[in-house]
């Protein structure tokens, strides 16, 4: 078993809370994403599990031993860095093969887990290439690679995909998804990027300022926030929030919150508003404009016509209620 549990999990810097008793438990083979804004103690969370800080507080349990006093490499993990942190001297085999080495593995054992992973990561035609000949793509499967051969128990990645282009990030998310499936192992995955965490993980973990939000599959984190935060940092752009008393009577008294594609031209409550500016996104077009003194946006087909004025209206059953003291979802 590789699950991990964390219980009451807290870690103190400089008699500050950074991370404020967390618990949390991540399935046998599960993909589990940590996402939140810089500062908010997900890489924290991750270095607390791999051995790299130590806890204040609490218990981290990976399969059935507890591993607080456990040094980091005999807790059978892998870490994949932000920066590849390959040695730029060695070739791409060397660089896969070092950990191996280190342990002390025989050669022919080595030789056909470094086999093993090139082909899985698609590395065998550049085995002999130093780093400094492959594309930034390359060198973090290079990366990946190192950790497929010690066949942990389980993947730690913090933001591994940060440094790579947009058009690379898409092509690494899927090709990380796929390598998650041939291993069927546990991947525990940090990100800053929402995209990422909704388009990778089987469950999602939202952070703000050392405290989890919520956790749930990518649909229900969607669909289903269940506060303000959670609400609004999920999504692109981001919901939109209105005071109860610009919108209807029946919502005075609480913020309600609107997905921008849920603005509509046809639905029971009328909004009018001057446009302030619209993006073309070939097949679709981002709307922006303000109601009362809510910045709001509206994603509409690429075809509909937008003048200065914009006539919108809303589903009372597309409509997110918050109470506006505790940012808590209220479910009528």
């Amino acid at each position: 078993m590789s699950n991990v549990i964390l219980k009451n999990v807290k870690k103190i810097y400089d008699k500050k809370t950074v991370i404020d008793g967390v618990d949390l438990e991540i399935k046998d083979k599960e993909f589990m994403v940590l996402v939140g804004a810089s500062g908010c103690g997900k890489s924290t969370i991750l270095r607390m599990i791999a051995g790299l800080e130590e806890i204040s507080d609490g218990e981290i349990y990976i399969g059935d031993k507890k591993v607080n006093n456990v040094h980091p490499k005999d807790r059978d993990i892998a870490f994949v860095f932000q920066s590849y942190a390959l040695y730029p001297h060695m070739t791409v085999r060397e660089n896969i093969a070092f950990g191996l080495k280190m342990r002390k593995i025989d050669k022919e054992t080595i030789e056909k887990k470094v086999q093993e992973a090139a082909e899985i990561l698609d590395l065998t035609e550049y085995l002999d290439r130093r780093p400094k000949q492959l594309s930034g793509g390359q060198r973090q499967r290079v990366a990946l690679g190192r950790a497929i051969v010690r066949n942990p128990k389980v993947f730690l990645m913090d933001e591994p995909l940060s440094n790579l282009d947009a058009k690379l990030r898409v092509q690494m998310r899927s090709e990380i998804k796929k390598l998650h499936e041939k291993l069927q192992t546990t991947f525990i995955y940090v990100t800053h990027d929402q995209t990422e965490a909704l388009t990778m993980g089987d469950r999602i973990v939202v952070l703000d300022k050392g405290h989890i939000q919520q956790v749930d599959t990518p649909e229900e984190i969607y669909n289903n926030p269940q506060n303000l935060f959670v609400a609004g940092f999920v999504g692109s752009p981001q919901m939109n929030f209105i005071d109860g008393e610009l919108l209807s009577d029946k919502y005075k008294g609480c913020t309600v919150g609107i997905r921008p594609e849920k603005m509509i031209t046809g639905g029971d409550i009328k909004l009018s508003a001057t446009v302030d500016i619209t993006e073309m996104l070939g097949s679709e077009k981002i709307v922006y404009f303000n109601i009362g003194t809510a910045k709001c946006s509206a994603k509409l087909a690429a075809e509909e016509t937008i003048g200065k004025d914009i006539n919108l209206s809303i589903n009372p059953n597309d409509i997110y209620i918050f109470n506006k003291n505790s940012g808590k979802r209220i479910i009528l």
